[in-house]
């Protein structure tokens, strides 16, 4: 008989030394997730891009500008991109949110320097912050609005500055705004304790004072027709009102076939980040787009005979 030497013994693993091996690379393997909260503008001809559109353009904008994205696991993996709020089709904004995990840690004022320089038409980079580890993800507390009235809109050149949706160039002919009207129709909104809208063809009331922050006419001095509609409207986990909502409730529902635009000056978020480390922080300093200096100046006319919900 032969002895069976040790080399013919089976071999069996240690199973200290597996999962000491598994954690290595497992250890090895895991990338960096450090999120950066963005505030951008969204202006131009950008805005009749929807907002799946909007995602893949921040995906090929993170390209050019040679970002190491965090993506998710899974057998289609995504950048870890979050908006707040998506914003509707035809819409501008002016301080929109964006928030971005990186598997590598770079400043703020590097990561605001390399979107800039991509120079996408319509975008615009406001600031930049990187959030410490822990810090909660963007909660929309509520967005702002400034909606103009059609007189306004069909004397400003860059609301003639495309097609209508029909492919036609016609431009719609509009009759004068009577604000004092629009007034008391805000007045009576104000007062209601409930409305009904429908969504999905059903019928659904909300509470006004749960819905509505702000609402008044912002007055330009001596030239009406620049005088335009301030909204702010509260976000809730359920139904919500939407600006369009608003204009039908006043009664001015042919206002954006007349070619009123409406404008999202300002998204509030539950969490702010505020920090005086000037490090963790990136404000862009170059002069705002054409249609935010001009929502900056008529932000500046405050005076309005309208009553206001809200600070």
């Amino acid at each position: 008989m032969t002895a069976k030497s040790n080399t013919d013994e089976p071999r069996t693993s240690d199973p200290n030394g597996s999962a000491a091996s598994a954690s290595v690379v497992q250890s090895s393997l895991a990338a960096l997730r450090i999120r950066y909260r963005i505030r951008f503008a969204k202006t131009g001809l950008l805005r009749w891009i929807g907002h799946q559109d909007l995602v893949r353009l921040w995906e090929r904008m993170a390209r050019r500008a040679d970002l190491k994205l965090s993506m998710t696991e899974g057998f289609t993996p995504k950048p870890r991109f979050v908006f707040p709020s998506a914003m509707a089709l035809g819409m501008e904004g002016l301080n929109e949110v964006i928030e971005i995990e990186l598997a590598n840690s770079i400043t703020p004022a590097e990561l605001m320097d390399r979107l800039v320089s991509d120079n996408q038409p319509g975008m615009s980079i406001v600031s930049v912050k990187r959030l410490p580890e822990g810090f909660g993800k963007a909660q929309l507390a509520r967005t702002d609005y400034r909606i103009s009235s059609p007189c306004f809109s069909s004397s400003n050149p860059s609301s003639r500055s495309h097609s209508n949706l029909d492919g036609s160039n016609e431009q719609p002919t509009n009759s004068p705004v009577d604000w004092n009207q629009i007034g008391e129709s805000i007045q009576r909104l104000l007062a209601s304790e409930s409305v009904s809208i429908q969504r999905k063809k059903k019928t659904v009331n909300l509470q006004v004072a749960q819905q509505i922050h702000e609402l008044r006419i912002d007055v330009e001095d001596n030239e009406s027709e620049r005088n335009s509609i301030v909204l702010s409207l509260i976000a809730t986990n359920a139904a919500s009102l939407r600006p369009d909502d608003v204009l039908e409730l006043l009664g001015l529902d042919d206002w954006i076939d007349r070619g009123a635009t409406i404008t999202r000056t300002n998204v509030h978020l539950d969490n702010e980040f505020e920090t005086d480390d000037l490090d963790e922080i990136a404000i862009h300093t170059q002069s705002p787009p054409a249609s935010m200096r001009l929502t900056q100046s008529m932000q500046s006319h405050q005076a309005s005979p309208t009553p206001v919900r809200g600070a």
